[in-house]
């Protein structure tokens, strides 16, 4: 069986206080976009993962989706599998792709193995994977606060606009994202902000991260200046970087960044 987790982007994010279990409470909103892996399980004799396309770094027993299948199999008398995964999404770019798969693995396993469980039960499980797991079982625009695991739904419809993804040769890793942020508390939230007309988005939504990864990786700097320099009504980096969006009301002409960049139409 085969299934294709898709990325996200954060529009918008306030680190808003440090919480005592080294987590940080925050508010965004996550928008899903169409830049997908492709997940395949099948039933095998023994447990195993295998990966094409972008190389994944690390263990092959720290990938979450491996780390998935132990955490189902505590409850579920499940048969062994062989798991593929071909990396599309880019790796550190801020955009969720480790977190789909696990997600979109769990949804897979549960399809698969007429598991029975509920989208409730489901983001149980995707909690426990990581912080932002959870929103792609139900995989639809969300305000998300506290540890990026909580959401209240939002009625968020870009269908009309074109995003533009661009992904800079730089690499931003979670600790110096979050090493270069002093949380704040926040004065208006994003929840009210998200429905201001999209013309006012540049004004009042930021990411906290931008401050700091800017000062130390021009090149994410000089993307977000091109994307507007092209027309963009609103350009962001997402989440941690190194990736940045920009939502346009036009086909945009963005050649001149495909020269350093890797560019997505999403």
């Amino acid at each position: 069986m085969i299934l294709f987790p898709n990325a996200k982007i954060n529009i918008g994010l306030n680190i808003t206080e440090r919480r005592p279990d080294g987590y940080h409470n925050l508010e965004t909103i996550f928008y899903p976009i169409n830049l997908k892996d492709a997940l395949e399980v099948v039933k095998s004799d023994e447990l195993s993962f295998t990966s094409s396309g972008i190389d994944i770094p690390g263990r092959v027993e720290d990938n979450l989706c491996v780390k998935g299948y132990h955490l189902l199999k505590k409850d579920f008398d499940l048969p062994p599998v062989k798991i593929h995964l071909h990396k599309n999404i880019p790796i550190g770019a801020g955009l969720g792709g480790g977190s789909a798969d696990a997600a979109f693995f769990i949804r897979l396993m549960n399809e698969e193995f007429k598991l029975g469980l509920s989208a409730q039960q489901m983001t149980g499980y995707a909690r426990l994977l990581g912080a932002d797991c959870a929103f792609f079982i139900e995989n639809k625009p969300v305000y998300a606060f506290e540890k990026g695991d909580e959401f209240e739904n939002i009625r968020l419809d870009l269908s009309a606009y074109k995003i533009v993804l661009v992904m800079p040769p730089v690499h931003v890793s979670t600790g110096e994202a979050y090493g270069g942020v002093k949380p704040t508390p926040v004065k208006d939230s994003l929840f009210d902000l998200i429905n201001e007309p999209i013309t006012e988005w540049r004004k009042h939504i930021k990411n906290d991260f931008e401050t700091s990864i800017f000062k130390n990786h021009v090149e994410i700097r000089g993307v977000k200046a091109a994307l507007y320099q092209a027309g963009a009504i609103y350009a962001s980096m997402s989440g941690s970087g190194a990736s940045v969006f920009g939502i346009f009301d036009h086909e945009p002409d963005v050649e001149f960044l495909k020269e350093e960049n890797e560019v997505y139409f999403v």
